[in-house]
Formats: C-alpha cells, structure tokens, sequence
C-alpha cells in the first residue's frame, strides 16, 4: 500500500513538472514568435491579420495564388502586407503600381530573396546564376556578357531567325507524322523550342526522338547535373562571377527561361485557336494574304501582319503565364505608393493583375484581340502589356520569345488547321499554376491545309 501511495506521489510530481514545463515552452515560443514577426513600421502597407507562427498564410492558397491576391488585393489595395511564418511580403498589384516599382524605383527594387529550394536544385548556399542572382556588381557584370555573348550568337540577327525558322519546319514535319489523328501538342512544342536554345547553347540542335535529347530534356526537368569540362580562368574574372558553377547556372537559366515559358505559351495559342476557330480563320486569311502558303514567314513579315500579331500578344496577356513573375526584394528602405518598405522585404509582382487591369483592358477577362488594335486595325501595344516583367530585371530572352512565338504560330498555322477531335470534351480554358500557368493536357487534330 505504502508502495502504492509512494508511486502516487511520484506520478503527481511528474505531470506538475510536465504541466510546468508545457507552459514554460507555449510562454518560449509565443515570445519568440512575437520578437522574430515583422516590426510596426510608420506607413507599413496593410494586410490581412497574421497569426503566431504560420503568419498569413492561410489567406493564400498556394495553387492558385494569383488569385488570392486578387482577392486580397479588392480589400487591401494596390500595395499590401502578407506574411509566410517570419518572413514579410509585400504584393504590388496594378500597372501603375508595378511600374512605378520596376521601372521608376528599379534599383530599390532589383534584389532577390533566398530560397532553400534554390540549394535543392544546384545553386549552393548563395542565389547565383543569372536570374535569381543577389543584386550586384557580379550579377551586373554576369547580365551585361549574357546579353553580348547572346547577340553574338545571333539574337536580333537573322542568323538566329534562320535557325528558328529551320526548327519550325522540323516542327511541321513531325506535326505531319499525325496523319490527322488526336494527338497532344505539348511535347512537341516543347522539343522545338528546346532545340533552339540547344543551337544557341550548344551548337546543334536534336532529332526529337534522340535519346541523349530525351534524357537531356528530363535532367533538366528534374536536377541541374554536374558535368565535367576545362574552363581556363584568371582570379580577376572569378572575382567578377565568372567561376565554373555560375557559367554553368547561366547556361541552365538561360536554357530554363528560354524555353518553357515560349513553350507554354505556344500551348495556350493552339488552345485559344480550338476554343476560337474564328480568329484561327482570320488568321490564317492574314497568312495567305501576306505570305501566301509556301514561302516560309520571316520576321518582316509581322508589320504587315497587325491581326496576327495582337492575336500573339493576346495570347500572352489573357494566357498570363508567368502570373507572379520571380520574386524580387528591397535592395535599400525605400516608399511606394506613400508606403515605407524596409530593405530585405520580399517583394512579389502581381503581373496577372496588370495583364487584366480593368481600368486599361477593355475586356481583361476574355480573349479579345481587338486589345492590340486600333480602330483602323493597326497594331498598338498598350503600355501594361507586361508578360516579360521590367526594369532591371526584365526578360533577357524578349527578343528571342517574340521571334520564336510569331514564326512557329504561324507556320503551323500555315500549314495545318487545328481543330478539336470529335470524341474529345471542350478543353477547359483555365489553367493549372506551377510558378507558371499552363493549360491542362488536350488533344488536337492537325489537318493539313
């Protein structure tokens, strides 16, 4: 018995100390949430109400973020506060708003977060690289011979064109290998317009059902993988970013950048041509008219093109595929809008509200061409048509997107009308988000015209 009550006693002892030490650790960490959340700044922007430890982040669903912004952008504003557990953010919304940020207060605004997932897939401890490099003399130094290196392999010349237009026929010919029947777009695309940064790259391009391509393609997808090679250097040029690991992340951001978003969208085009056999039909009229159906397109050819061309940039604007744009953070304190954003804050561009702003898009939330034309049917380019971002750190790859977007649209649509198989349902015209947004998988038929 005595035992008992002894083994009692003790049992007691041990869930007081237990209770007391689960109040100690709630009171810890409670006070360490509330010292590591975001200080009370003078002119903060607003933003929804963060809770210990997880912040915002139940404001935001993380499949479609765009449109959680978009949300919280009708009740916050143009500029407004989220937080991801410790980390601040704050979201621009609106072309007034991004461009007064990217273009007017560029430098402010030209640094980039770190994220551990950039560790994951090659980039070490430190964002190096080109595109998700730290704001500074190397990624300056990087981005000025990325740009000259580019044009001297061709980018804006019409040796580059000559190969794109090389590639599209390849393109063709595979797209004839259907013989008509349902077939899903995508991967082709994707091997045309991946071979043109190979040319550039690496100087040739890949049959499509190369293994070595196959696999090339699926490293990519997956890893960046270490490959052995002799780059000679001196100290002063490794100084200046130009060691072995960042040329070898150049070359991967440029082989990302420079292919999956013209790929995707590419897919979005033939979609919308599905979805709207009548603009496929105008512009295919616009094609015979112009170019006729057997001299291949040039890139001259596009200023006599006006139709086929705001039908481009439609495509862009309404497939929106970039919607957030890649992060950027404060460089320096800075004010926007009349709001204070300290220096480290992580910045996110809400480029999907400024392709489909109500107050400079007639119709934001429909395909509608007529975006880009004036009322004599001439091509015009509204200021906020901003798929490739801005300021300092805009697109490297424009030039070669809207060269490989015009010639592949249209000599596909040359060749070939694209029409929906007859057992397939209406592909559905939203998309799914993976930092970009692409069309869900369908089928098409290609019939030769």
């Amino acid at each position: 018995m005595a035992l008992l009550l002894w083994l009692g006693s003790q049992l007691s002892s041990c869930w007081s100390n237990i209770s007391i030490l689960g109040v100690f650790l709630t009171v810890f960490t409670l006070l360490l949430d509330f010292m590591k959340r975001r200080k009370k700044w003078s002119c903060y922007p607003p933003g929804p109400v963060s809770l210990p430890f997880i912040g915002t982040m139940l404001y935001v669903d993380f499949r479609n973020p765009h449109l959680s912004f978009n949300q919280l952008h009708k009740k916050f504003g143009n500029v407004f506060n989220l937080q991801n557990c410790w980390t601040n953010l704050v979201v621009l919304n609106g072309y007034k708003t991004v461009k007064e940020a990217l273009v007017h207060r560029s430098e402010d605004f030209a640094d980039r977060p770190y994220f551990p997932v950039y560790e994951h897939l090659g980039y070490g401890n430190k964002s190096e690289g080109i595109v998700i490099a730290r704001y500074g003399h190397v990624w300056k130094e990087l981005r000025k011979f990325t740009l000259s290196t580019l044009r001297n392999f061709g980018m804006g010349k019409k040796s580059l064109e000559e190969r794109v237009t090389e590639e599209a026929g390849f393109l063709c010919s595979a797209v004839n290998s259907e013989e008509g029947c349902p077939f899903d777009l995508r991967v082709l695309v994707n091997n045309a317009v991946c071979n043109v940064i190979c040319t550039t790259i690496y100087g040739e391009r890949f049959n499509y059902g190369d293994e070595t391509f196959k696999k090339l393609l699926h490293l990519f997808e997956n890893s960046l993988n270490e490959e052995a090679g002799f780059l000679p250097q001196g100290k002063a040029a490794e100084e200046r970013g130009f060691n072995y690991n960042n040329l070898r992340l150049v070359t991967a951001d440029l082989f990302a950048a420079g292919s999956e978003t013209t790929s995707t969208t590419l897919q979005w085009a033939f979609l919308y041509m599905l979805l709207h056999p009548e603009i496929q039909g105008k512009v295919q009229a616009e094609i015979d008219k112009v170019i006729g159906r057997e001299r291949s397109p040039t890139m001259e050819d596009q200023v006599s093109m006006p139709y086929t061309n705001a039908v481009i940039h439609e495509v862009q604007r309404y497939g929106d595929v970039v919607p957030l744009g890649l992060p950027h953070m404060t460089y320096r304190d800075t004010e926007l809008q009349g709001f204070f954003i300290p220096k480290g804050t992580t910045i996110i561009t809400n480029l999907s509200s400024v392709l489909k702003d109500e107050a400079v898009w007639e119709k934001p939330n429909e395909f509608y061409p007529q975006h880009f034309l004036d009322a004599n049917g001439q091509f015009v380019k509204p200021e906020a048509f901003l798929p490739f971002s801005a300021g300092r750190r805009a697109c490297l790859g424009e030039q070669l997107a809207r060269m490989e977007l015009f010639i592949f649209f249209t000599t596909l649509l040359q060749k070939f009308t694209f029409v929906l198989p007859e057992d397939q349902p209406r592909p559905r015209e939203d998309g799914h988000f993976a930092l970009t947004s692409s069309p869900h998988p369908y089928q098409v038929r290609a019939v030769p015209r």
